[in-house]
Formats: C-alpha cells, structure tokens, sequence
C-alpha cells in the first residue's frame, strides 16, 4: 500500500521542456585507441566543481555560473584542457594522452599502490579523528533539520508524451527542469517538507526527533507516502565503515576496509572557507561490488571532512536503481569543529540500467542550522512515544512555511502542489491510481470498503479440491481505530462453505490498547508453524497451495473462537492477555486424529477413542522488537521493511471441563530472530524457536515440526519433511541463513554480468515426546520425535531476472527413514533491490 502513489506516477508522469543554467557539458573521456577511461576527474577551471566520469568513461557536469574551459584529468595520463564555445555543450569526446615521463610525475595508473601512497596516509589520519570531529565532540547537541524530498519523472521523449494515456493529464507538462548530476530532463511530481527539533545525547547515546511541520504535495497527511519515502532514504554517517542504502550494505570511502575495494589518489589541495584542504579522488578497485566512485576535500588539520561526492558505480550489484549519488558538505565552526550542513541524495529507479531508459528520480535534500551543544536533558526526556501523531503538524498555514524554509522553494517545486492536488481531481488519472492500487496491496477499493486479498481467490487441496475465496474488510482510512474483516470459502469436493470474521478496536491510542474478537470455522493444516498464535484470520499457505510436491490430505476442521486484549505499554513492547476455545476433528477418512480417553486395559482391550478435540485455553504473551519501524497511528500498521531483533514469549493454560474442554495442560513457547549486518559480506538471519508443554494432550494440540510440501519456500519450515513426519510436546530449532549480496558470484568474470546473489543456510531441529503423550495416541499417525537431532542444509541463488530465487536444500540425518525426501528444490517471487 506504501507504494501505491509513486508507483502510479512512476507509469503516468511524462516531461515536455528543458530549462537551462549557465554552463552544462557532457561528453566521454577517451584514450588513444577509443577505449573509454572510466574515472577520469573533470572539473570546471578556476573552481571546485567538478565530477568524476562513470565507468564507461561518461560524465555530466552543470554550473549556474559561466565557465569556458573544462580541466580533464586521470591518472597515467596528460592532464587536457578543453574549451567551451558555448554555454551548453553535449556530446563531447575527449582524447587523452599517455602521460610524458620527462615532463610529468605520474604516480598511480590503474590499480593504486597501498603503499607510499600520499592519499592513504591521509586517510589514516582520518580514522584517527574521526571521532573528535562535528556533533561527537560535545555530550550533548541540538539542532534544527529541514528535509525535502522530491520525485521526478526522467528521460521521457515526445512520442511517449504524446500516449492517448495522458489526454486531459496535459498541464503537467509546464512544470519540467534539467538535473545538474546527469543532465537529463525531469518532470516533478512528488514533494515532500518536513521539519524537526534534533537532540542528542553522546553519554547516553539517545538521540530523538521532533517533526514540527510536514507538507506533502497531494497527499497531506499520507502516513504511507511519507514513511515509504523514510524507508528509502535512511540515515547515514560517511564516516561509518558501511552505509546502508535500500536494505544493501555499501563500503564507505571512509571505511577503515576501504583499501581494499577502492583506489585513491592525491589529486590537488586549495583553500575553501580559508581552510587548506586536500582533494583525493577514488574509485573501486573490481566491477560488481557495492562502492562508490568520487572525491571529496579534507582539512590538513583536523583531518575533517570539508565536502565529500560520491556516486555509486553502474556495476554495483543493485536492482531498479541505475544511479546513486550523494553529496555533503561541512561549515567550519572554529578551528577543530566541521559541522554537517547540507546532505544531498539521489537515486535513478528504471527498470534497468540502459544510458536512455526511463525512470524516476529520488531526491533528498537535509539541511541543519542553529547549533546548540551541552544543554542536557533527563534520560526520559528521549523515551520515545508508543504512538505519538499531532495532525496540527500536517496542516500548517503556508505563511508557516514560507518564514521558516531553511530554502526557498525554486519555481518548479512551488508548481508541484498545485499541480498534483489538480490532478487528483482527473478522472483517468483516478483510474490508473485504482490499478495499481490493486497491485500494490491485492484489494480492490469501495467506499469505506475493500475487497480482497484478491490473491487468495483461488486454493487447492484433497479435501475441498478447488477451493474459491471471497473477503473483504472495513476501511474509513490508514488510521483506522477499528477495523471488522471477513471471508467466506467454498470447496468444490467437500460441498461444504467455510468463514471466517474478526473485529479488532483500539480503545487507547496512546497506549495502543485494543480489543479484538472473531471465529472460523474452515479447514486447515495444523502443524504448519511451531510457534503459533490465535489469530482468527491466520492461516498457512500451505492449507490450499495450488502446487504441492506430495499429499496435503492431512487436514483439519477447525472451529476457532478468541477474545483478546493488548496493549504497548513501552515503544515496541506489547503485551497480550485471551481467551480461546477449539474443535478440531480429522477434515479427511485417511487422516486421523483419535485418541485414548480411557486407556486400554485386560478387561477392555479397545479402551475409549475420541475423534474430536475440544479445548477451552488461556494465554498471555510479550513480544519484543527493538528498533521496528512502523507506518500508521491505527489499529493495524505496516511494517517499515528494515531489520529488527523479534523476541516473542507465549505462556498458554489448557484448562480442563470450561464449556466442556478436554484437556489440562501449560505450554511455554519462545521465538527469537536476530538479523545480523556483515558488512560487505551481506547479512545473516539466526533464528531459535524453543517450547515444551507439560501435560497430555492428543495429537491436535502437539508441537508438529512444520514440513513443506509445496514447490515455494516458505519461512521457519523444513524444505525435505513432509507434514507430520516429526511431532514433540517439547522441541528446539535453530536455524542460519545468509544472504551474500553477490559478493561471491562478483569475483567469477563470467558471472559478474548476471548480478546473480547466494544464499546458504542450515536448520536442525531435536525434539522428544513424553511416555504419557505416546500411550494416548488412537490415531494412524506414527509418533517419532527428532531425538537424534534432525537438520538439513541449502544453498540458493536469487535475483534471476531480478524476481525469482531458486533453492536446493539436501537432507543432512535421518536419510534412511522411509519415503524420505533428501533432496528438494523450491523457488520464490520478490522484487529486492
């Protein structure tokens, strides 16, 4: 849903007329024979503004002030002037020379040498100040930052423009400029304003922001665009040892590792600011990783950074984005201290990364002011809000901002609001939003209703044979206090119809107390996760996958009723207290589910055998996610995709003769993720499940180790089981996956190209049944707990045409069990950046 608006733009917006600046270039840097010199350092003369070329040699480069000679430098060969007839000039091919060895010192060519290498030693004195420098010196700081974000559409041509898709939309095009990084012509069509109070602790290492106006051009308010545009533009410091761009880990220049991936080069030295700086240039070493290319200024004192450029290169191992380009710069505050004042980011999305394909451009623009440094504030002071919105933030009066803009808006961007808020009210541009509205979320929207998922139409199993869905739920808007779903279903086979409905209301906003209630009556496949929960609506994939690599006639009626209270009493800690009750009875005449009320004895060999389970339970569980981001102040949010520890507790009491109830019994259950950032290496996810319930209970309500008979992966299961093939009533899993990045495959020439990324993992789960679960057992089903420790092992490779992963998973012990899978491939869908 968070996607929505700017993937409607992205297929609707189109450019009509190119403004000019003062001074623009483009061209290629050539050597003798034609070959491209990637790298090479242009800049204007007689000034600091300059460029790097990309790897194919190529560079755009854009001043407002006039210029009429281009300085075009590399190392290894002769420096070149080029003079500039006009003021734009396109197209330009420039030949360099071999440098002269009795004319010229030339230090590096090619690959830099680590060794007495000026730029390197320079670099150490960096790392070694790169703690004493800007906000790190004081205990304390505050500040003001003013954020705009900005959406352009790029690289549109007139035959596109002039698509009967756009009659009506035609006013767009009056609003149109020229980008000063690439040089190519852009439409905007998405702004965004946001200002913030910035404290900060270094001594507790708190830091907290305040929002005191957002303004976003024809979507005031939205809570999806704006958190969809913080999930793409996270912080950084260009200090870290690596920064983290759309979910990638990049090495920084600055990384104490970057003399590995990065060449460096002593390129000049002048005064900016009256402070005498150094200019190094770099470059990566090898194609296909995740790097930068650019140059940034450093004072021959402090070792601080004064301005930094930096692009990522084309090869880099990322999809969707064919540019990344940042720049910073630093005010010196006295002789020691180089505050940040201005971030600049952009980012190119298309669809590949071709010179001439279309696309759209992300922009960020930070800037801080007003400093202040030592004024402590009590720890609680930086407690964060469990569910803070102050809608006086998102309707501040114009005269607001047009006295407190850090920056004038340019002309352009003052006919952005307008512009979008009018195009709104266009009927056909209404249409397309509702297609891709669909899309993005898999409903289908009415008036306070949306139908849907439209994705879990269709379902196949034994039992129902083809199985149709119909549903839909309650939607007033995003931040909605309550919300009522509901499906029902129909089984062609079994003749039967199924439902489902819930209703969830948030009684406290500050706390996030809700209140929530619902019942199902539906087949399902029990056992298909270890840890589980009371949802009404939850169920697996795996209960009516069209697709299955083996039986999936072990299914179970179900009849789930719940009532459950919740709240978060602290940011990202919630706390759960229900009530539930029952029935499960065998969905299937070759699956069973019986068990022994009474056991068999000489005078009753047969004993008695119940088929049905009814089962009354209490439960309360915590659940903890330090640093989740959420989208939304409503009774249900989205999730910020971005990594965070998850750490769930669920204590659940069977209670005995309550309406009827079967069983006594307590269970404890423990899940643990922890998502762990390598670096360049990629990241790791570690994952431990554990649980154990005290009591009898019959095969309905024990720990079934979750198998996978389907063709597609699905998480926390084991690819090579098939259902039922291991059950406990206590149980241990452990399991690691790592996703490389690419990082292998980069370093393999013939596979460099295909951007393919791997993956490995193993799992392994030990588990035991007691004497007392065993001798109640009535049912078909064999009980063998993983006592031996079963575990299997993957390796995988995704982003094949940029959507699919396939992965190979090889059964690692209990290879001799009949009917045993050791071997099993399974694939999966995304879009990954």
């Amino acid at each position: 849903m968070k996607k929505i608006i700017l993937l409607c733009l992205f297929f609707v917006f189109v450019l009509a007329n190119i403004a000019t600046a003062q001074t623009k270039v483009s061209g290629i840097v050539l050597d003798k024979s034609n070959q491209p010199i990637p790298f090479a350092n242009v800049v204007f003369k007689g000034s600091n503004t300059g460029i790097v070329s990309n790897e194919d040699g190529r560079f755009y480069l854009e001043s407002p002030t006039t210029y009429t000679t281009l300085i075009i430098t590399s190392a290894g060969f002769s420096d070149k002037e080029v003079e500039l007839e006009k003021a734009v000039n396109y197209n330009f091919k420039v030949v360099l020379g071999e440098a002269e060895a009795l004319n010229e010192v030339v230090i590096f060519s090619g690959k830099t040498s680590k060794k007495n290498n000026p730029a390197l030693d320079i670099l150490r004195k960096i790392w070694e100040r790169k703690r004493k420098n800007g906000l790190y010196q004081f205990n304390q700081y505050q500040l003001q930052k003013y954020e705009k974000i900005e959406f352009d559409m790029n690289t549109i041509d007139s035959a596109f423009m002039e698509n009967k898709l756009f009659k009506g939309m035609e006013f767009i095009f009056q609003h149109v400029d020229t980008s000063d990084v690439t040089g190519k012509t852009y439409l905007p069509i998405f702004i965004n304003e946001s200002m913030y109070d910035v404290y900060g602790d270094n001594k507790l290492k708190k830091t907290k922001e305040n929002i005191k106006a957002s303004k976003t051009s024809g979507f005031n308010g939205n809570q999806q665009i704006l958190s969809f545009v913080k999930d793409l533009y996270s912080d950084y410091n260009i200090y870290d040892n690596h920064l983290t761009f759309f979910d990638k880990s990049f090495t920084s220049p600055l990384s104490k590792t970057g003399i590995d991936v990065y060449n460096y080069v002593l390129k000049d030295s002048a005064y900016i600011d009256k402070k005498w700086c150094f200019n190094i240039v770099f470059y990566p070493r090898r194609k296909n990783e995740l790097t930068f290319k650019g140059d940034f200024w450093v004072n021959d004192t402090t070792f601080a950074i004064k301005k930094i450029n930096m692009a990522v290169t084309k090869s880099a191992n990322i999809n969707w984005i064919k540019d990344i380009y940042i720049e910073q710069e630093f005010d010196v505050q006295n002789d020691s201290v180089f505050l940040l004042t201005r971030d600049y980011m952009m980012s190119d999305f298309a669809l590949n990364k071709k010179e001439k394909s279309k696309g759209v451009y992300g922009k960020r623009t930070t800037l801080y002011r007003d400093h202040k440094f030592n004024i402590e504030k009590p720890e609680k002071f930086y407690k964060e809000e469990v569910n803070y919105i102050d809608n006086e933030v998102y309707n501040k009066p114009e005269e607001f901002w047009n006295e407190n803009r850090f920056e004038k808006l340019n002309k352009d961007e003052e006919g952005i609001y307008k512009m979008l808020d009018t195009l709104q009210t266009v009927k056909k541009f209404r249409q397309l939003y509702n297609l891709v509205s669909i899309l993005g979320s898999g409903y289908v929207e009415f008036k306070n209703f949306d139908y849907g998922p439209i994705f879990s139409t269709f379902g196949y199993n034994e039992v129902e044979g083809l199985r149709l869905r119909v549903g839909g739920r309650t939607y007033f808007g995003q931040n909605d206090p309550w919300r009522i779903q509901a499906y029902t279903a129909y089984g062609f086979d079994d003749d039967k119809f199924k439902y489902g409905v819930s209703g969830k209301w948030m009684v406290d906003k500050k706390k996030r107390v809700i209140i929530s209630g619902g019942n199902r009556r539906d087949i399902e496949q029990i056992g298909a996760s270890l840890t589980t929960t009371n949802d009404v609506l939850g169920r697996s994939f795996a209960s009516s996958a069209l697709f299955t690599s083996g039986s999936n006639g072990k299914l179970t009626n179900i009849n789930l009723s719940n009532v459950s209270v919740e709240m978060e009493p602290m940011k990202n800690f919630v706390v759960q207290a229900g009530i539930s009750y029952r029935t499960l009875a065998s969905a299937s005449p070759t699956f069973s589910l019986d068990y022994y009320t009474t056991l068999p004895t000489i005078a009753n060999p047969a004993g008695v055998v119940a088929g049905e389970v009814k089962q009354f339970e209490a439960n309360v569980q915590f659940e903890f996610m330090p640093n989740r981001k959420t989208i939304g102040f409503g009774v249900e949010r989205d999730l910020v995709d971005s990594p965070f520890s998850h750490f769930f507790v669920n204590f659940s009491y069977g209670l005995k003769g309550v309406l009827d109830s079967d069983f006594a019994y307590e269970k404890i259950q423990l899940f643990y993720k922890q998502p762990i950032i390598i670096g360049p290496l990629g990241r790791s996810n570690i994952i431990l499940e554990t649980g154990k319930t005290f009591g009898a209970i019959p095969l309905g309500l024990m720990s079934v180790v979750p198998g996978n008979q389907t063709y597609f992966t699905i998480e926390n299961t084991f690819s090579n089981l098939n259902f039922y093939e291991f059950i406990t009533d206590q149980y241990t899993t452990l399991q690691w996956n790592h996703d490389f990045g690419g990082r292998l495959f980069s370093r393999i020439p013939f596979m460099r190209k295909l951007n393919w990324r791997e993956f490995v993992g193993v799992k392994g789960v030990y588990g035991t049944i007691s004497n007392e679960n065993r001798a109640i057992n009535a049912s078909d089903q064999p009980y063998v707990a993983p006592e031996n420790v079963y575990w299997e092992y993957n390796a995988g490779i995704g982003n094949i045409f940029k959507v699919f992963r396939i992965d190979f998973s090889w059964r690692g012990s209990y290879l001799n069990t009949p009917d045993a899978n050791k071997f099993a491939v399974k694939g999966s869908f995304g879009f990954y950046f």
